[in-house]
């Protein structure tokens, strides 16, 4: 039975962990979050002091790191080591952000996500996962909403961890990470030409999943 491989990209808040989750679910795939393994490289830099600018630094580092995906694919362990509270810390998104910038971590962990997706029979969600990891994927899709949408869900989110949050400094904080991301030299955010573009502004996830699976069965009975 052919197997896809399915790429889930956009900015933070649109709603991809949630939405790639459930999709792999009704799928029967694995589900791989390549933000988690970004955070992972920022947290763990962060920890052993390797400044995040420094790129035969941040290359030594990464050459020694196993990684780990824990439960479906939400989850990550570093080393044997469990990070997965860590990097969902509102200071890992922005260390992840950094990181992310540099090209030797990139290139090491677009590698592993190959790695990981070569099977196919996977939900892959990121940043660059259409445009970049797999540009040949047979299904790409690419969420967003308003900027004023996505920082009140990850408010929500953080405050259901039981964090306090400052909405507008948060929502400040995205803003500059968008712009980041989207302007960066080595795999910036965008849409890859061939996505299925998802406003999920006003779209509950459970219609955001139903589209995204209908699509899905589509290009499987093709």
């Amino acid at each position: 039975m052919r197997r896809l491989v399915i790429t889930v990209d956009g900015p933070a808040g649109a709603g991809k962990s949630s939405a790639s989750r459930a999709l792999a679910g009704r799928l029967g795939y694995a589900y791989v979050d390549t933000g988690a393994m970004y955070r992972a490289v920022g947290v763990v830099a962060w920890e052993r002091h390797v400044p995040l600018d420094d790129d035969e630094a941040l290359g030594h580092l990464l050459t020694a790191l196993r990684f780990e995906v824990r439960d479906g694919g939400g989850g990550m362990a570093v080393d044997g080591h469990d990070v997965s509270q860590a990097i969902r810390r509102p200071d890992a998104g922005e260390l992840a952000s950094r990181v992310s910038t540099r090209p030797i971590v990139r290139e090491r962990l677009v590698a592993l996500q190959r790695e990981l997706g070569a099977a196919g029979g996977v939900v892959m969600e990121g940043r660059d996962i259409g445009t970049v990891v797999f540009p040949e994927a047979a299904l790409k899709f690419y969420l967003t909403a308003t900027p004023a949408e996505r920082a009140w869900r990850r408010a929500a989110e953080l405050r259901g961890r039981g964090e306090s949050i400052d909405e507008a400094a948060l929502a400040a904080d995205l803003a500059a990470r968008d712009h980041r991301d989207s302007t960066r030299t080595v795999s910036p955010l965008r849409p890859a030409a061939d996505a299925q573009l998802l406003d999920t502004t006003d779209i509950g996830l459970d219609e955001v999943v139903r589209r995204m699976e209908v699509l899905a069965r589509a290009r499987l009975a093709e």
